[in-house]
């Protein structure tokens, strides 16, 4: 008896036209993600102006496969900042609801100098883009200052703070001392400096005697 010649195998299916731009979106997932990860290895040695190109050689792509993900700096940095910022405006609603508003405030703005400080030159250049609407970090630093703002007011309307500060008042003073405690002696002086310029936000003693006659 003569046996059965075996079945053919089945022919391996040839990738047609409608999974390839599944292939390419996929290839430009782990671009995307590679450049992140290699940007931010290079933005914490180098600070938030590191050479572009550096990045670029270190990730081992061309700079024009960056600037297709990251068409300008501060698209770079807000793609690496985001989630820090997001956490940030939850943590301001989960101390609204959980601390005293003075004590909010203080430990927001804590946590606020502490991601400012993330990259070298990150406080500056969060100050320099709040009049430009058009930088790709705008949105997010808009919302930090909406966060802060309505934890200062909380504490305004308890009488913690003096009435005349403003929400922008304080990002730019948070963000000062982020700048000048980011490398050095007076990076273990944050919460210290954080501290002074919050008494300086207090209301003024009443005098308790009148002036004299």
């Amino acid at each position: 008896m003569i046996a059965e010649p075996p079945e053919p195998p089945e022919p391996r299916p040839v990738p047609g036209p409608a999974s390839a731009p599944r292939d390419r979106r996929a290839d430009a997932r782990r671009n995307y993600e590679h450049i992140l990860a290699t940007a931010q290895v290079v933005l914490a040695e180098q600070g938030v102006q590191a050479s572009l190109r550096d990045v670029a050689r270190r990730a081992e792509v061309g700079l024009g496969t960056l600037y297709r993900h990251f068409p300008t700096r501060e698209a770079l940095l807000e793609a690496l900042l985001r989630q820090g910022f997001d956490r940030l405006v939850e943590l301001s609603d989960t101390l609204a609801a959980t601390r005293p508003p003075a004590a909010a405030l203080t430990e927001w703005l804590r946590e606020l100098a502490a991601g400012a400080g993330t990259y070298q030159g990150l406080p500056a250049s969060l100050v320099a883009i709040m009049d430009d609407p058009d930088s790709a970090l705008a949105v997010s630093c808009a919302a930090l200052r909406s966060a802060g703002t309505r934890l200062l007011e909380r504490a305004q309307a308890d009488g913690e703070i003096r009435p005349d500060v403003t929400g922008t008042d304080v990002f730019v003073l948070t963000t000062a001392v982020a700048a000048l405690t980011e490398r050095g002696p007076l990076a273990q002086r944050r919460d210290h400096l954080l501290g002074v310029m919050l008494d300086g936000l207090r209301p003024a003693p009443r005098e308790l005697f009148g002036p004299c006659s």
